[in-house]
């Protein structure tokens, strides 16, 4: 019987093959805090591949909240927030983030992928159908498969491939269109408000995971609805806090009534450990921060403003990007894997894209921003970047004046 698993998975060479080559990027092992500066494998290196946009995985008052709940609450809650696993934290921090969010109701759930797993299953029937963009998130994509809804994928961002689908489903009970608010690894806005007006003119339900956009787009970092200030035409915003929130854990905001439908039907919820006190304070000493000091939002966008249009000007490939989300696009998975472990070598973190996430000709590397990255330190990763890219013979064409 022991023979079996190995049996199946011994053809899984790709692994193997690449760690034979040198350059296998993926499980980099961490001995420090993510900060600009991370210690990997005994080096430090320039971190461009964190997802902690507005540096607060470090901030003294996130680390002091948490380690407050610690002290009060112990590691854990011990269930889930249906029984034994809801404190005063979970609700505390709930009717926060509703003002927040501008939404009449939230939950929190444990991550922000069971926020997805649990929400797209328990609000659709066989009757609906799920109308989702091709590059949204693994979460969004395996929430759709748990669903007996009909799932249809349109372009990416693309409002005449939605319309074309939305104008198919006349049968349909409701039709619930789901998007990423920032798109994870492109880097580029949702269309919001154009996908509204689809909503209305076909009686449609609009969902944004907000995940990359919260702390990032909009009013003190409210996310994509409110960037487009269309907080009250969005049904549902949705995200997780393991990015600008500097924790772990997720959310679903909406009316009243939904959440709370959710709050009996969502199996991630119902069955799943409650989010631990120590992360549940931190976020809210996040949260604390994001609204009453946008000065880290600020200085995010001076970094990324000033990185993309380095990058542009050296002639990089950066895609659709208009966020701290920048990928680099190589187009091919060998150099892709080439370039970020010899950029390693050099002293800058990034993070390799390559297929079967993307296509073969869509491989990229991500560079990501945080408010906490000087000028200098973005300046120095840029420049390792054009040097070995030169090396690496991946090609790029200068802006010429």
């Amino acid at each position: 019987m022991g023979d079996f698993l190995r049996k199946r998975f011994e053809k899984f060479t790709a692994a193997n093959e690449v760690r034979s080559r040198g350059i296998y990027p993926f499980f980099r092992t961490f001995e420090s805090e993510q900060s600009t500066v991370v210690t990997v494998q005994g080096q430090k290196l320039l971190m461009f591949g964190s997802n902690s946009y507005l540096g607060l995985t470090t901030h003294p008052k996130v680390k002091e909240a948490s380690a407050a709940a610690l002290k009060k609450y112990g590691t854990s809650f011990s269930g889930s927030r249906f029984l034994n696993g809801t404190s005063d934290l979970h609700i505390e921090l709930e009717d926060r983030l509703a003002k927040f969010l501008k939404k009449e109701a939230v939950i929190v759930y444990s991550t922000g992928f069971q926020v997805n797993l649990g929400v797209i299953p328990s609000i659709t029937t066989k009757n609906d159908v799920i109308l989702i963009d091709r590059l949204n998130h693994a979460s969004i994509i395996e929430g759709a498969r748990l669903s007996d809804a009909k799932t249809v994928v349109f372009r990416h961002n693309d409002m005449e491939s939605l319309e074309g689908k939305l104008k198919k489903l006349g049968d349909a009970e409701m039709r619930f269109i789901i998007v990423d608010g920032v798109f994870s690894m492109e880097g580029n806005i949702a269309n919001v408000p154009e996908i509204v007006k689809l909503a209305d003119k076909y009686n449609a339900v609009v969902m944004t995971d907000c995940a990359h956009a919260v702390g990032v787009l909009g009013d003190h970092g409210r996310g994509t609805p409110s960037h487009f200030d269309l907080d009250d035409e969005v049904d549902l915003i949705g995200g997780t806090f393991s990015k600008s929130f500097a924790s772990l854990g997720g959310f679903i905001g909406g009316n009243k009534e939904t959440i709370d439908y959710m709050r009996h039907h969502s199996r991630s919820l119902i069955f799943s450990a409650s989010m631990t006190p120590a992360s549940t304070a931190a976020t809210m000493a996040a949260l604390n921060i994001m609204e009453t000091d946008d000065s880290h939002r600020l200085r995010l966008w001076e970094n990324t403003n000033h990185a993309l249009g380095r990058f542009k000007d050296l002639g990089f490939d950066t895609g659709n990007s208009e966020t701290p989300i920048i990928p680099i696009y190589v187009r091919d998975n060998e150099k892709t894997y080439a370039y970020t472990m010899r950029l390693m070598q050099e002293g800058v973190f990034v993070n390799p894209v390559v297929a079967p996430a993307v296509s073969p000709q869509d491989s990229l590397i991500r560079f990501s921003l945080m408010a906490t990255h000087t000028i200098d330190q973005v300046d120095i990763a840029i420049d390792k970047m054009v040097s070995v890219a030169k090396e690496l013979d991946i090609v790029f064409e200068p802006t010429t004046v």
